[in-house]
């Protein structure tokens, strides 16, 4: 892995950045506060073929990676706009039918995820099961050669502006009683689906929901790859999932970190820039070091993942961990620097605590993160 990014890589930045400066945190706040959806700003950057990067040319994607998708991502949050689908629909969904679809339903799916014509939602976390996958108790029956899909998910991300939910359920139970997963694309608009709202006191225009499957009947072709196969394949995807929520993270720590240092050079106090004291600057260049170290950890991980390293998972935890505590500790400092200001909705900075103290919980809380390097890297007993 070569540390420093190719001409390709800093066009990719540069085309990504001024997309995002061009609708700035300014049209973030104001549709999520008005309710309504980032829709064009999604939409320009599916045209500018910044949502398909990591798929397949040959389905209409840009032929890299998820390392170039993490840029797409940390950028667009950089300039003040995080997009939260972009970790659900490219990144988990894309990379799942990508590896795992026939050809029809990469013909269906990909082009449509790649322009952001479509956009696909993914449901795993139920009100029973949290992060243990194995306890899932949506399932999916087989009646004929149709799958009738009954259970509930929770806090699933962006259902009202997507066209399906690729959503994972049980058919069946290994010899050790635990549930054998399968994934399944379901349409939101399908008979027998009801999606509840979750209130959050977030400023996001990407909604929660509670999804209740009543008997949503399925044909044989909205199945991903193999029955029984599921749990893999979600791996094929939450890696990237966590790779991806970092780079948002990464890009809330450079956005405050920009905007902190701005105002601590402008900001005078007793005849002198406050950035001037010890106090204020030693803060921020710890929390600068720590972001760009997450930054580090998150451009490896991506690495490894594209390179099909098994070490891939391994640095995606790491990434997700560092850059959700690297981006708190960001905001957090930016937001004391600028004092009373900083929880002003004029300086664009408490408007996203919501989004960042997020990452510290979703998609993996830091505590299941501790725990996979404690028994994966470190070999320790499993307390679970």
């Amino acid at each position: 892995m070569d540390l420093r990014e190719t001409g390709e890589h800093t066009a990719l930045r540069e085309a990504v950045a001024k997309l995002g400066r061009s609708f700035g945190h300014e049209y973030f706040v104001e549709t999520s506060k008005s309710g309504a959806k980032s829709t064009d700003l999604w939409k320009a950057a599916g045209q500018h073929g910044f949502l398909g990067v990591n798929l397949a040319e040959e389905y209409g994607g840009g032929g890299a990676g998820v390392y170039e998708l993490q840029i797409v991502a940390e950028e667009l949050t950089a300039a003040g706009c995080p997009l939260l689908m972009m970790v659900v629909s490219p990144a988990i969904c894309g990379s799942v039918i990508q590896t795992f679809g026939t050809e029809e339903q990469k013909e269906r799916w990909l082009r449509r995820l790649a322009t952001g014509e479509s956009i696909m939602s993914f449901a795993i976390t139920e009100p029973d099961a949290g992060s243990n996958s194995h306890n899932i108790s949506t399932v999916a029956r087989r009646d004929g050669t149709d799958y009738v899909l009954s259970g509930t998910k929770y806090y699933i991300s962006g259902v009202d502006e997507a066209d399906a939910i690729l959503v994972v359920a049980r058919t069946g139970t290994d010899h050790r009683g635990r549930g054998k997963l399968s994934l399944l694309v379901v349409p939101t608009d399908a008979a027998g689906l009801t999606k509840t709202l979750i209130p959050v006191e977030m400023t996001a225009p990407d909604k929660q929901f509670t999804l209740f499957f009543d008997d949503v009947r399925l044909p044989a072709e909205s199945l991903i790859g193999e029955e029984g196969d599921g749990l893999r394949q979600v791996f094929q995807g939450l890696n990237p999932e966590r790779i991806m929520g970092a780079a948002m993270g990464n890009g809330i720590a450079r956005y405050a970190l920009a905007k902190a240092a701005e105002y601590a050079r402008g900001r005078q106090v007793w005849g002198v820039p406050i950035g001037t004291h010890q106090g204020v600057a030693h803060p921020l260049a710890l929390a600068k070091i720590n972001a760009d170290l997450a930054r580090l950890m998150t451009q490896r991980a991506a690495w490894l993942h594209d390179e099909g390293d098994p070490l891939a998972g391994e640095a995606a935890n790491m990434a997700k961990f560092a850059a959700a505590e690297a981006g708190m500790a960001a905001l957090d400092q930016a937001i004391q620097t600028h004092g009373g200001n900083g929880l002003s909705t004029e300086y664009g900075l408490a408007t996203l605590w919501g989004s960042m103290r997020l990452m510290r919980t979703a998609p993996i809380s830091r505590e299941m993160i501790l725990n996979y390097i404690a028994r994966h890297s470190l070999g320790l007993p499993s307390s679970y």
